[in-house]
């Protein structure tokens, strides 16, 4: 597995750690990032000696920011998919083993999109949930309209996605969208605890278990429903204005074109 150094995959026993680690750059993903992650993710869902994985973040600062926008925008706006070429899938939506979320720091973007692919959040103290994609004319494209609705309140993914604004570790606690807040030491003990538990039990049962529960959510049809209306946004002159305006530290100037 040919990995490139800002992703990081490490075992032990049943357990395998995955580590964005670019934290210079609040572990933003550049599409290589991304098919290195993506890649780290088919090997652990092909060994049969690896039962459970953890995803984080290098450093204390962030989890995950997104996608590095100079990087991604070009090719998005041109309607790239950034390596999903199944308009029916999405990272980790057929991936059936366990995965846990230690969510170091901001969670935003890309970052929150690949939480909700996960299936256990732990997050310290400190970080921070959003998706500010419409502050900049653009939209979350990784699942987030489908998945974010179907496990918290409607009213306030509707509230993530139309308003850009972020909320924190505890909020994010009481609508439910991580399980547990702990203090920033004890992120990777608990993480790593609970991955333990899991390892215990039958690791059939709780695959299948896993993925019982996804197929029956349906969510290809969503996935492929926001690929088609997503290029809508994506390939507008709003789309590409606003990233340039974040990029410049200016106010965007919107035509709704």
């Amino acid at each position: 597995m040919d990995l490139p150094p800002t992703i990081r995959f490490d075992t032990q026993g049943h357990i395998a750690t995955m580590t964005i680690d670019r934290p210079d750059a609040m572990n933003a993903l550049t599409p290589e990032m991304l098919t290195g992650l993506d890649a780290a993710f088919e090997e652990f869902n092909s060994d049969d000696g690896l039962w459970v994985a953890i995803l984080t973040g290098a450093g204390d600062k962030s989890f995950c920011s997104g996608m590095d926008l100079k990087a991604a925008i070009p090719m998005l706006t041109e309607g790239d998919s950034l390596g999903y070429d199944d308009p029916t899938k999405r990272q980790f939506s057929d991936i059936f083993k366990p995965i846990i979320c230690a969510v170091n720091g901001y969670c935003i973007a890309g970052g929150l999109e690949m939480l909700e692919g996960t299936d256990l959040r732990i997050a310290a103290e400190h970080a921070t949930f959003g998706l500010g994609e419409v502050r900049w004319g653009i939209i979350p494209t990784g699942g987030t309209h489908i998945r974010l609705p179907r496990q918290i309140p409607w009213a306030v993914a509707m509230e993530l996605l139309l308003t850009g604004k972020p909320i924190d570790a505890e909020r994010a606690h009481s609508i439910g969208l991580i399980n547990r807040v702990v203090p920033a030491a004890e992120l990777t003990p608990s993480a790593q605890e609970l991955a333990e538990t899991i390892c215990k039990n039958g690791p059939l049962a709780v695959r299948t278990a896993k993925e019982i529960a996804v197929r029956a959510l349906g969510l290809e049809s969503g996935f492929a429903l926001e690929r088609i209306l997503g290029e809508r946004v994506m390939q507008s002159a709003d789309a590409k204005e606003g990233p340039q305006a974040f990029l410049e530290k200016r106010p965007p100037q919107f035509t709704g074109h």
